[in-house]
């Protein structure tokens, strides 16, 4: 467990550079921040949202840099960017907040379509300007899902970029087509992606990719893997857990290094809402594993 004369802060693991932005490689994922204390009496929501405030506060002390968000990142209860704007505006000057447009959700938190049209797509953009109290965003990933053609809507981004209400542009969830497609419409910055231990050939034929083209590579569910959006559960594989218990860190600690060992265009976006977690999960980046060890993880997976 890591003390408070321990601490290590998220400039441990490197930088990387989002167009003009530099962000450290541990940054912090807003997701499961509107999740907490959801299911909950009113007073005790009260004191999880407190909570959730002073983690994000937490995370900038440690050097994080890089907030990954979306609009439709809520509960019945807040918005992740709500609790952004709450705990971090005034915003630091180098504090990259990086949303995400695309996917949709109503109200009483249904999905629906995805944002298509220009018009859609910019009105999802002015409601992360509107939510977090901002007259531009950093960066803006367009989310998809399937294999169509993302030329109309991502050329509807990069005119809003054009225009000066956005930054940068970023992918989320895409194959090498989508991102060629994009590249000959306008720069790319960054790519957001499941990737961890044990990824496919496909995942890892996009970290390659993106690391040739100079283009930031961020994974998520590195911690979670199959358990996605509920967070890591199930077996650890047995290799984690040994790597784990020589070195005297966690699991999710192993995990995270070993995404950012994948090379130093990797980004990792690590979410929680516990204090304990997060200086665990910025510890990540100051553990350094050695070339054996990397050999053990990338072994086929053996669950204990």
């Amino acid at each position: 467990m890591t003390t408070t004369s321990e601490i290590i802060t998220a400039a441990a693991a490197g930088t990387w550079r989002l167009g003009d932005l530099t962000v450290n490689r541990i940054g912090f994922g807003a997701m499961r921040l509107p999740q907490q204390g959801a299911a909950l009496r009113a007073d005790a929501a009260s004191s999880d949202r407190k909570r959730s405030i002073a983690v994000l506060r937490k995370a900038v002390e440690l050097g994080v840099n890089h907030i990954d968000t979306a609009a439709f990142y809520f509960s019945p209860l807040r918005s992740a960017n709500e609790l952004i704007g709450r705990a971090l505006a005034p915003y630091a000057d180098d504090l990259v907040i990086t949303t995400k447009v695309g996917p949709t959700r109503v109200p009483s938190g249904e999905w629906g379509e995805h944002a298509r049209t220009p018009e859609a797509l910019r009105g999802q953009v002015e409601e992360n300007l509107r939510q977090l109290g901002r007259d531009h965003l950093d960066v803006v990933n367009l989310r998809i899902t399937g294999t169509d053609s993302i030329a109309e809507r991502f050329g509807a981004l990069a005119e809003l970029r054009e225009a000066g209400l956005i930054r940068h542009l970023g992918l989320s969830n895409v194959g090498p087509a989508h991102l060629d497609e994009a590249l000959a419409i306008a720069p790319v910055v960054c790519v957001q992606n499941p990737y961890g231990i044990g990824a496919p050939a496909a995942q890892e034929e996009m970290l390659r990719l993106c690391g040739e083209r100079g283009i930031a590579f961020v994974p998520f569910y590195a911690i979670a893997g199959a358990g996605r959006e509920t967070g890591a559960g199930g077996a650890e594989s047995e290799a984690v857990l040994a790597v784990a218990r020589e070195r005297g860190v966690s699991a999710a600690r192993v995990r995270l290094a070993w995404t950012l060992h994948r090379g130093p265009h990797v980004l990792a976006i690590p979410g929680t809402g516990d204090p304990a977690h997060l200086v665990d999960n910025v510890a990540a980046g100051g553990l350094r594993l050695t070339d054996a060890e990397l050999v053990r993880l990338d072994a086929p997976a053996k669950t204990a």
